[in-house]
């Protein structure tokens, strides 16, 4: 702690509290109580800046129901266990309608005086506090760390004269309800624009952006033709393939080998809805070629040919990020079959339910690079626009459709490279894929701008809140008072009362104990 200002002491968090409740760990359903059921707290109750009632879990032990553990409106809440961000974030419940209890990661604090709770609150959520809770929590990796008790007790606390410390408090509420206010419209703004967007893909992957277009545009090939072609042109190539195999094992081709070709499925259409005039239905597995990629097991953390492979933490929505990208060996034949060429499209093949899908181009961002079995890859046919493919997936992944056809293990989401392929792809033709492009890509740019500016204002938001936090415990937001009673005598009543309250403890003791 630097300097503190005159008539300031420094408390333990200890020495300001009589006690720390914790819970226990109960058998639950995942989904918030009901009526008259007991629900136990979450850590996510008390991770977003306000305590989150529905954000618990149902108790189906009631023989371990304790009302004494019931959150009530007023309790301080202190999560000891989350991700290195996360740990030590606090709440102070306000709307309280259930009876929902301590769980064995969310604490209790109970204050000698009340007084002190909204400022060690907004203290523990500033920078400085977040330092020292950072640093006290233990645990080796950031997905997991953990504060005990007694480390919670040596959180250290800048403490003003009592005065001064509710008139500080009284301007960081008004000046932070204010603040709040502005956050609240800027990420109203922010899902207005999330929702606009989703129209917009929406809208383009049916023929509406583009209808005007149809109307005095005709294209030189129909959808229902450029299908046929794409499909021609794929068995061409697989007989291709199979008269060079045959040739390579000196074998004369086989009485009606071409009829070993796999046909591919059509769509069903019944219960899809209309296409604009000119488009068709095709399944993405007829629109390009669908493939997962290659498991990289611990023997090929080494080996004489290393390359750069990507995973779902590289395939963001789209963009690719190839900041950390790691390296396994592909024999030469797997790096032919798993190498990606700009144009192909990555999704994540295992992600969490709501990013499962998650679609990006890749772009050459490597000059050589393979991909592993968290992503699948669609490499687009002939006359379909990578763009065009992109925004199809991205409208699947905001609608749901990835969602539906997602299988959950272990809390991961799969998509699955056959279901994938199986699903329904609307098709225009190459030259209305090319106005779809454009005139989304026109709408969405000013969309982008705008998402951005609410990005950057938010991001100074946090640190105007971080401003006027340290402006609170530097003693600068309010005006001092020479006559106000300085703090130290304060915590030196509170270490009297604590220490003539252990002698009094001690004493009880030896007199049990002779009795």
């Amino acid at each position: 702690m630097s300097e503190l200002p005159k008539g300031w002491a420094l408390a333990s968090l200890g020495e300001l509290l009589q006690n720390i409740e914790t819970g226990k760990s109960f058998k639950c359903e995942e989904r918030p109580p009901m009526h008259d059921e007991v629900g136990v707290v979450k850590v996510s109750a008390v991770t977003w800046g306000r305590y989150q009632e529905l954000e618990s879990k149902t108790c189906i032990d009631p023989e371990r129901v304790n009302p004494a553990l019931f959150i009530a409106a007023g309790d301080f809440l202190f999560s000891r266990a989350n991700t290195i961000d996360l740990v030590g974030a606090c709440v102070i419940a306000e709307n309280v309608g259930r009876h929902v209890m301590l769980s064995d990661k969310i604490l209790r604090f109970r204050f000698t005086d009340e007084s002190h709770k909204y400022w060690v609150l907004n203290l523990l959520r500033s920078k400085a506090g977040r330092q020292q809770i950072e640093a006290l929590a233990s645990g080796n990796q950031d997905s997991m760390r953990n504060i005990g008790q007694e480390k919670i007790q040596q959180i250290e606390i800048p403490l003003p004269p009592s005065a001064e410390q509710t008139r500080i408090i009284a301007k960081l509420e008004e000046l932070l309800e204010g603040l709040d206010a502005g956050v609240a419209e800027l990420k109203a703004a922010q899902k207005k624009l999330a929702q606009y967007r989703q129209s917009l893909l929406k809208a383009a992957v049916a023929g509406e952006l583009t209808a005007e277009w149809r109307q005095h545009n005709r294209p030189t090939e129909t959808a229902a033709q450029l299908l046929e072609r794409i499909l021609t042109e794929r068995r061409t190539r697989w007989e291709a393939r199979q008269l060079a195999k045959f040739k390579e094992q000196g074998k004369a081709p086989p009485k009606d080998w071409q009829q070993k070709y796999p046909e591919p499925v059509q769509p069903d259409t019944a219960d899809l809805p209309e296409l604009p005039e000119g488009w068709v239905w095709a399944r993405i597995e007829q629109t390009g070629e669908v493939q997962l990629g290659r498991q990289r097991a611990p023997q090929f953390h080494t080996g004489p040919n290393m390359v750069p492979y990507l995973r779902v933490a590289n395939v963001f929505e789209e963009h690719i990020d190839v900041s950390d990208v790691m390296e396994m060996h592909f024999s030469e034949e797997d790096e032919a079959a798993f190498k990606l060429a700009p144009g192909d499209i990555l999704l994540n093949e295992g992600q969490s339910l709501e990013w499962v899908g998650r679609p990006a181009i890749f772009r050459g961002e490597l000059q050589r690079a393979c991909f592993t079995n968290t992503l699948v890859r669609f490499r687009p046919e002939n006359g379909v626009l990578a763009e065009y493919a992109l925004a199809v997936f991205l409208h699947y992944m905001h609608s749901g459709k990835f969602r539906k056809i997602a299988k959950i293990t272990t809390n991961i989401a799969h998509l699955g490279a056959g279901r994938f392929a199986e699903l329904e792809f609307p098709l225009p033709s190459v030259e209305e894929q090319i106005e779809v492009v454009r005139v989304l890509r026109d709408l969405t740019d000013e969309a982008h701008r705008q998402a951005a500016a609410i990005a950057l204002a938010l991001k100074r938001s946090t640190a105007q809140r971080q401003n006027l936090l340290r402006a609170a415990f530097s003693g600068q937001l309010v005006p001092q008072a020479p006559d106000n009673e300085p703090a130290r005598v304060l915590l030196e009543r509170i270490r009297a009362e604590r220490a003539a309250q252990e002698i009094t403890k001690t004493l009880y003791k030896k007199g049990k104990n002779s009795r």
